[in-house]
């Protein structure tokens, strides 16, 4: 009976030793600076906007409140309105290209199917044709068309939010001086 206990001993010993170990790891990654933003996301002045579309479950719903592709025609208007970057008609001409779409993942919770709709934004380097960086925004699903109206705004919202915080120009946290003048 004691060698079961001595075990247990040994067992809880070694799970507090390993949950410490956890706990100080997680927290010496909060003292790390955050990785950059790509420069050509604040640098940047001309972009082309991309309908990357909906999923099919989406599809039917915004067919059915007359707007198939709703997420691009508001996600475009909402970057007119803002005027941080230029819009333009071909990604040729633009430094970024926004591929803006709507999907509806569904996953299933026990026997029941469940969707989680979501703007997802892409925000790809028109010369290197690399995806620089991805932003997803939930958007709370509804029965009434009123409800889904808002629901949807507020999911668009959140993006430009997010689009907002990402592009905003960095502070130079160390300006280097400016060049000394010859005066001859």
């Amino acid at each position: 009976m004691r060698i079961h206990h001595f075990y247990f001993l040994l067992f809880a010993v070694w799970l507090f030793v390993a949950l410490c170990a956890i706990g100080g790891s997680a927290q010496q990654s909060n003292d790390d600076t955050a990785a950059p933003v790509p420069a050509q996301i604040s640098a940047s002045h001309k972009v082309f906007i991309s309908n990357a579309g909906v999923d099919a479950a989406v599809q039917t719903v915004f067919k059915r409140v007359g707007d198939p592709d709703e997420a691009y025609n508001h996600f475009y208007s909402a970057m007119a309105k803002w005027n941080r970057y230029e819009l333009v008609t071909a990604p040729s001409d633009a430094d970024l290209v926004f591929e803006v779409g709507f999907t509806a993942p569904m996953y299933m919770n026990g026997s029941l199917p469940v969707y989680e709709p979501q703007f997802r934004l892409r925000i790809i380097d028109a010369k290197s044709h690399f995806l620089l960086w991805a932003l997803v925004e939930p958007v709370k699903g509804a029965f009434r068309e009123a409800t889904w109206q808002k629901n949807f705004e507020a999911g668009l919202d959140a993006v430009m939010g997010d689009l907002k915080k990402l592009s905003a120009s960095p502070v130079a946290s160390n300006p280097s001086p400016a060049p000394a003048k010859n005066s001859r």
